[in-house]
């Protein structure tokens, strides 16, 4: 067990970090996340590792507790491994000796800590806010969720948008930029490079592939593997160095069992969810009115950020097509429930909202000879199929508007839908 002074000395510490941490690109979601200041709630940031959850904690402390006015703890700290939550009060009462008394927690990477959700609560309805960071959906909201119910707002914490990425490379935007030419050229320079580097801060600034293979690996083994006692880790490697080789592209359970040694499809089901508790991946259902037939037809599989395609998947081309459309979908998965399409053709998302279709959208890279009617005519027939009058075609870099049968087609090139977000 630990020392009092020990304790102190870890505390001391932490704080430390996290004031001299840099203060960086101010996070967008940062909007959301002081919106939530005033409420009496658990303000819970959830999201992928080395997402940037930390920095949003680094932000707030600044802005709104003048670097002063607040308690910090770091879970992801070694030496508070295993740490009792029925010892917290020798935290907090180590914080009260050091600095005084304070009415603000943030605890960070708090899923480390069995039961932490008793402490909250009861200080919680002692007056005391608190903001709270982790990397798995599943957990925290079942934990939070038994003591804490209606209680917390929960918010995701993503990768750096292409606005943010533009920020980090000291390119100034305005309604104006999409329509000048030089600063046209230029951002689709960065899009290039947004497209196939992600948005994962640390990965950006340091540019060392390294840093995204250990992101990966500790999601793997600690987040996955050691929390759900997965004995063969190298099951699990095999199965998701398949579905991240083969993102974006279609799947059923029972194919995947001919390319892995898994031999049961509720292993499998069980193992993607594993994944996907962590923010690193998501699938989505083929649209069906059937909630039945959307869990039993094919899926399709895609990874949050592009940046770990190109440092993790085992193919040997690359298709930067499959790459726009990595990126499309995880800027609408922010906001929306997605879907893709597919009975006679293909289209590759639906967007829907209160059980309702609202928009379809196709994503290519170029259109050309070879390609066009077919982007094309998925597109149109997952339009009439759900009467939309409107559809959007995304691509790299085309631009136009195609008329046809009562139907209009808006071609936008992927960077400049992503500005006009």
């Amino acid at each position: 067990m630990l020392s009092e002074a020990e304790i102190k000395e870890i505390l001391v510490k932490q704080r430390e970090t996290i004031l001299n941490k840099k203060y960086g690109i101010e996070r967008t979601i940062l909007i959301e996340v002081e919106s939530k200041i005033k409420l009496p709630h658990v303000v819970v940031l959830t999201g992928l590792r080395r997402s940037g959850k930390s920095t949003v904690l680094r932000q707030l402390i600044k802005k709104h507790y003048k670097d002063e006015d607040f308690y910090y703890i770091n879970f992801e700290d070694e030496r508070l491994f295993d740490f009792p939550a029925s010892e917290f009060n020798r935290l907090y009462e180590a914080l009260i000796s050091l600095y005084g008394k304070k009415k603000t927690f943030f605890l960070d990477e708090i899923q480390n800590i069995a039961n932490f959700e008793t402490f909250v609560r009861r200080l919680y309805e002692e007056g005391f806010k608190f903001f709270i960071t982790g990397s798995s959906a599943t957990l925290l909201s079942r934990e939070l969720g038994t003591k804490l119910t209606g209680r917390h707002v929960d918010i995701i914490v993503r990768p750096f948008s292409f606005l943010e990425f533009l920020e980090l490379k000291e390119v100034k935007t305005n309604k104006e930029s999409i329509y000048k030419i030089e600063a046209k050229v230029g951002i689709k320079k960065y899009f290039e490079e947004y497209l196939i580097k992600g948005g994962m801060p640390e990965y950006l600034i340091y540019n060392d592939p390294e840093l995204l293979t250990r992101i990966y690996e500790d999601t793997v083994i600690k987040d996955i593997a050691v929390r759900y006692k997965v004995d063969n880790v190298a099951v699990l490697r095999q199965l998701y160095s398949h579905l991240i080789s083969n993102f974006a592209n279609k799947f059923s359970y029972n194919s995947i069992k001919k390319f892995t040694s898994i031999n049961s499809v509720n292993t499998i089901k069980k193992f993607i969810s594993y994944l996907e508790e962590t923010y690193f991946a998501k699938t989505i259902n083929k649209f069906d009115y059937s909630f039945r037939k959307q869990i039993i037809n094919d899926k399709k599989f895609y990874v949050l950020d592009n940046g770990f395609i190109g440092v993790i998947s085992k193919k040997l081309t690359k298709d930067n097509g499959w790459l726009l459309e990595n990126l499309v979908f995880n800027c609408l998965n922010n906001d929306h429930e997605v879907f893709y399409y597919f009975n006679e053709k293909e289209c590759d998302f639906l967007i829907v909202k209160n059980k309702e279709i609202k928009q379809a959208i196709q994503v290519c890279y170029e259109l050309n000879e070879e390609n066009r009617e077919r982007e094309i005519a998925g597109l149109m027939e997952a339009m009439e199929k759900f009467k939309l009058k409107e559809g959007l075609l995304l691509t790299n870099s085309q631009e136009e508007e195609i008329k046809l049968t009562g139907k209009n087609i808006i071609v936008r090139p992927v960077w400049k839908w992503l500005l006009e977000k």
